[in-house]
């Protein structure tokens, strides 16, 4: 079984849909794909890898308030590559 991220809703209007994910070591947001523009905002360090659907990976450091921006269509999985407790805000743009 699949150790899975919480999300948890914090703001759903008419502009934005933030989301705080939680994840224990290992787990793992799930394939899935963006419908949005958004930017991760990590609460705290911690390493996380990310799946490509053509199979590739990649390991990504993150650092508490080091916050990055993608656009609509981003597809992939990710998983807490570290041994610590991981969380990040995710801000969808409407």
């Amino acid at each position: 079984m699949t150790n899975k991220a919480v999300p948890t809703l914090q703001v759903d209007n008419d502009r934005v849909r933030v989301t705080k994910w939680s994840f224990a070591p290992g787990a793992e947001t799930g394939w899935h794909e963006h419908e949005m523009d958004y930017v991760v905002v990590p609460l705290i360090d911690g390493e996380v890898r990310i799946e490509a659907p053509d199979g590739s990976t990649s390991t990504v450091e993150m650092k508490a308030g080091g916050s990055y921006a993608r656009e609509v269509g981003v597809n992939h999985n990710v998983i807490n590559a570290g041994s610590s407790d991981f969380a990040f805000v995710e801000v969808e743009l409407k």
